[in-house]
């Protein structure tokens, strides 16, 4: 055995040091886990993007249905409250006529409730109602009433009384003399219609005519 030959190194070991083995590894170890990290990196990327997709709107194909929303009203609620009928309206009560007495130039005389004179007509004593119509009725204006006539105080209510004239309407009487008005008389207390043509007369608050001539 020949001790004195040298031991031959391969060319590519007899370069290579300790230390430039270990720096060779760790440059090894870097690039991967630069390659992992770059790995991870694009994977998280495409995560993002898929959860970005689904939170958009969705892309519907041609031809695909599409859900409308429901709009169509929904039914009333039944309403509980309860709804008045309606109440017919009262009608007015008529005017009820009023019988009063005022003292005048004539003495103490029958008037209305409003103070104007009461008159009455001569050719009303044969029969006891209203001959008094027409263009009569119009220049002298018989008192009506709507309900029960009243008398005034001092009067006596036994001599009040009404009569129907021929159009439906109530004429009030005292002491069974139907009862007017005069259109020429403008003021309470007035008696211009005194023994106009001899038979139109006040009358007195025992329900007989006074004829004393003005």
């Amino acid at each position: 055995m020949n001790h004195g030959a040298s031991l031959r190194v391969s060319p590519g070991e007899s370069g290579r040091r300790p230390g430039a083995r270990a720096a060779g590894e760790r440059v090894t170890t870097m690039r991967m886990r630069m390659r992992r990290t770059a790995v991870v990196g694009i994977a998280l990327v495409a995560l993002a993007g898929c959860s970005g997709a689904d939170d958009g709107d969705t892309d519907v194909a041609p031809g695909d249905a599409v859900e409308q929303p429901d709009v169509s009203p929904s039914p009333p609620e039944d309403d509980e409250t309860p709804t008045e009928e309606p109440t017919e309206a009262a009608e007015p009560a008529g005017d009820a006529a009023t019988v009063d007495a005022a003292t005048t130039s004539l003495g103490e005389v029958l008037v209305d409730g409003d103070g104007m004179t009461l008159y009455m007509f001569d050719p009303d004593a044969e029969t006891g109602e209203s001959t008094c119509y027409d263009d009569c009725a119009v220049a002298w204006p018989p008192l009506l009433t709507e309900g029960e006539a009243t008398v005034g105080e001092g009067l006596d209510d036994s001599l009040l009384g009404t009569v129907e004239r021929t159009d439906g309407t109530t004429q009030v009487t005292y002491g069974d003399w139907p009862l007017y008005l005069w259109q020429n008389d403008t003021a309470p207390g007035e008696t211009t219609g005194q023994a106009v043509n001899d038979v139109w007369w006040v009358v007195g608050t025992d329900g007989e005519p006074i004829r004393t001539m003005p």
